[in-house]
């Protein structure tokens, strides 16, 4: 009875070896085959990517490395004898024309009595006579004086009718006519004090004054139309 129980207790302790031997034998079945991965993985990976292959030696030696040249600056020559010709400015002058001397046109000196004289011995053509005819004058007016003094020079209706148009263009018959030259009144007496040998009123009366431009008239153009000739050819009488 002893002895049973010693050998089942000797036998009892193997199966923990029995389980050891199973997880041993268990891990190196994991392990081999991972070694066996890495192994085989390792090999491949060193063939693919050996720099030594002959094929990817030859392209590391052969491919060229492009560097950017520097650009040499453009040069160009000349064939020809353009070397042999001198270039130079020319020169030039400046010369100015003399002025021209225009000669003023020489004016004589006339006196008022020559000038007169020679506008009397002008002729007068009987086209420059004629005149419009003058409207009745106003009773009292300057005009109707002026008509009863022709009157009684001795002239005709035509001769008042030039004196109208001769004194409606020198002062418009006004007694108190002034022109920045001096002339005055009806007549455009020049200067106006000329008048006071006909009256000392020459200033206001028309009839004094119309008398002092009859006795001129008839001294220096003979009639009022050839008084009116002349201003209607020369632009004043």
């Amino acid at each position: 009875m002893v002895k049973q129980r010693r050998a089942r207790a000797i036998t009892a302790p193997s199966k923990p070896t029995a389980i050891r031997g199973v997880n041993t034998f268990m891990r190196k079945r994991a392990t081999i085959p991972a070694l066996s991965f890495f192994a085989v993985f390792g090999f491949v990976g060193g063939s693919l990517f050996n720099p030594m292959q002959p094929d990817v030696a030859q392209a590391a030696v052969s491919a060229p490395v492009l560097v950017k040249a520097p650009a040499e600056p453009q040069q160009y020559t000349a064939h020809g004898t353009y070397a042999a010709f001198d270039v130079t400015r020319d020169a030039y002058g400046v010369t100015v024309p003399k002025p021209k001397v225009v000669e003023k046109p020489k004016v004589e000196a006339t006196t008022d009595a020559d000038t007169d004289d020679a506008t009397a011995d002008k002729p007068v053509s009987a086209a420059n006579t004629l005149a419009a005819t003058a409207a009745t004058p106003d009773p009292g007016s300057a005009q109707a004086i002026a008509q009863q003094l022709v009157t009684a020079r001795g002239w005709g209706a035509d001769q008042y009718n030039c004196l109208v148009s001769l004194w409606n263009k020198e002062s418009g018959w006004r007694v108190n006519a002034y022109n920045p030259s001096g002339a005055y009144g009806i007549p455009q007496a020049l200067p106006g004090s000329k008048m006071a040998t006909a009256g000392a009123d020459w200033q206001t009366n028309p009839a004094t004054q119309i008398t002092w431009g009859l006795n001129y008239i008839s001294g220096v153009y003979g009639t009022p139309c050839g008084a009116w000739a002349h201003s209607v050819a020369n632009n004043w009488y």
